[in-house]
């Protein structure tokens, strides 16, 4: 009885290895093959059930099932522009660079465009180069898969499956899922959705993927285009070079540059980018005198960024920016100075035994894509970023006409899940982060039992890593003239709450139709949610019909999106200023 016991635990195991590393359906089959034969096999004695010999059979079988999990793992399948079943071919579009075609939704309703090349791609010699014009092509470009996401490391897929248990309690076990997204240097592609049969004249976003600059892709669903494209907006997001290929410096690249530059690649590709929106998105019915730029997490310090980079001006009119800016005096992450990014190249060029830029380029992507972690910083290059954003805007230098930005109640979640903490630690780490400051926050923020501690030291990190850049970037709206409208996203859920990242499948109108973990009280807040965006990349301003009025920022209040939608009080304001202090922002 014994050994059946431990078979039926393999086989569980077993199938929750292949399940969650989705590995192919062959190995499905092959593995149940090896578990049946073996059960039969010991059922009726045909192998042998003690002694040595009975431990061998054990061994094989696992070395067995081993060859079949290493084998059998989910192949390369590029994500299609349309996931659902129903979809057609739309008609071709005509542009300057060739015709295109997409595929339209089985309800007719939305038009995408997937995978459609903005630049050339920035590999070989074109590695760490300005992005350069793309070539026309001929005949009709089938877009109708989004392109490779830009090169970084990948994890396991069984790590990305629990994630999906753990942090999105979203996992579902399905068919078809038996494949992983592809990675390429060669990314540079962009998508568009767009309200079926085009239009003239159509408002247009583009959104900038976060991912901590050195992760992400285009085709993630929590912001795709679909849900916008639904309400009259044409949405387009592109990939960009992430890591060491988007923002590695070099004093040898700075020289061979024809505009001295080095370090910013990733936002050279934005910017190039919004210029073939300005230059294309007509041809698809968008109107490329009202554009809005939008992003999240490190696509929102992307936007912040381009909002004071001259090469930007006058590609967009809006910038809506979601938990994250580099405004701040002292940007709390994707930031560093010229001399630090040079610093970090030459340890860089050391640790591979490079001699120059040309050893650099020879090596294969994959080898150096390990570096992404030291090299995903913007830096003041005196090209895309003459001086800090925090500069530009103290001496009245910026691009947008409007913002619309803010932050979530539980954004430190994701950052110290493995970090929290305790009525012993907390001290500790309250000053080692403000320093002579620290006497003050923990007057504002005790840490006398665990669970006190736990709670302020999760608000501390959400302001001091996301909230307090909005705060500056808010402030220096007021200081310009420039109508800014906050947020404060507060609701819970059976999903990622109000953790980083969870507002966005409201603002994008996104929830999955049949999700349980989302209520009916989260849809109608999505439906309020997605019509202030509308609103405002339509016209600058969110307020409309039918909707709660949302004051233009003061510095005091911010809108709360929660179980209940209002104007409150902005929170974080003391802990706010004593960062002001500590950074001489004051």
């Amino acid at each position: 009885m014994g050994w059946r016991i431990l078979l039926i635990v393999v086989s569980v195991l077993v199938a929750a290895v292949l399940e969650l590393g989705k590995h192919t359906l062959w190995g499905w089959a092959l593995a149940a093959v090896l578990l049946l034969c073996f059960g039969l096999g010991r059922h009726f004695r045909m192998l042998p059930v003690g002694g040595w010999k009975g431990l061998l059979c054990w061994c094989a079988l696992f070395a067995l099932l081993a060859g079949t999990l290493a084998l059998s793992w989910p192949p390369m399948k590029p994500i299609p522009a349309v996931s659902s079943k129903g979809a057609v071919e739309t008609e071709a579009v005509h542009t300057s660079l060739g015709d295109v075609s997409g595929l339209r939704t089985a309800d007719g309703a939305v038009e995408v465009f997937a995978g459609i090349p903005y630049a050339k791609p920035p590999v070989g010699e074109l590695r760490w180069r300005e992005p350069q014009p793309v070539e026309s092509w001929q005949g009709v470009l089938k877009a109708d898969h989004f392109a490779p996401m830009s090169m970084q490391t990948r994890n396991l897929q069984i790590y990305s499956s629990l994630a999906q248990i753990i942090g999105y309690h979203d996992y579902q076990i399905q068919m078809g899922d038996e494949f992983r997204e592809p990675v390429s240097e060669d990314s540079l592609y962009l998508n568009i959705w767009r309200p079926a049969g085009g239009g003239e004249k159509l408002p247009v976003l583009v959104y900038i993927h976060g991912g901590s600059l050195q992760s992400g892709q285009p085709s993630y669903a929590d912001y795709s285009g679909l849900g916008l494209a639904r309400e009259g907006v044409l949405v387009v997001n592109m990939g960009y070079r992430l890591g060491i290929f988007g923002f590695f410096a070099d004093e040898e690249l700075a020289q061979e540059s024809p505009n001295g530059t080095t370090g910013n690649y990733g936002l050279l590709d934005q910017i190039c980018a919004l210029e073939w929106v300005r230059d294309h998105i007509a041809s698809f019915g968008g109107d490329p005198e009202n554009v809005t730029i939008a992003g999240e997490s490190a696509g929102s310090a992307c936007v912040t960024a381009l909002c004071t980079s001259p090469l930007a001006k006058g590609l967009f009119r809006r910038a809506i920016g979601e938990s994250s800016t580099v405004t701040a005096k002292a940007p709390a992450h994707s930031f560093r100075s010229l001399e630090d990014a040079y610093a970090a190249g030459r340890a860089t060029k050391d640790k591979f035994n490079a001699q120059d830029i040309a050893d650099l380029r020879a090596l294969p992507a994959e080898k150096l894509v390990g570096e992404l972690a030291t090299h995903h910083h913007f830096t003041v290059d005196g090209y895309v970023l003459p001086q800090t954003p925090y500069e530009s805007y103290q001496q009245g230098e910026f691009n947008e006409e409007g913002q619309l930005h803010g932050f979530n109640r539980e954004e430190a979640a994701p950052f110290i899940l493995f970090g929290q903490a305790n009525a012993k630690n907390y001290e500790e780490k309250v000053r080692a982060y403000f320093g002579s400051y620290a006497d003050r926050v923990l007057a504002l923020y005790p840490g006398e039992t665990d669970d006190q501690a736990k709670r302020n030291w999760a608000d501390i990190y959400t302001v001091a890593l996301f909230t307090y850049g909005h705060y500056n970037w808010e402030q220096q709206a007021i200081a310009n003239g420039i109508p800014s409208y906050v947020y404060h996203f507060t609701k819970s859920n059976g999903r990622l709450g109000s953790w980083h990242s969870g507002e966005e499948v409201y603002f994008y109108g996104n929830i999955p139709e049949n999700s349980k973990l989302y209520d009916a009280k989260d849809r109608e807040l999505s439906r309020v949610m997605k019509s202030y965006f509308v609103n405002f990349i339509k016209t600058g301003d969110p307020n409309g019909e039918g909707l709660p009025a949302w004051p233009q920022g003061t510095g005091e209040g911010v809108m709360t999106f929660g179980d209940e939608i209002s104007w409150q009080l902005a929170p974080y304001q003391e802990l706010n200023q004593i960062l002001d202090e500590m950074f001489g922002a004051v």
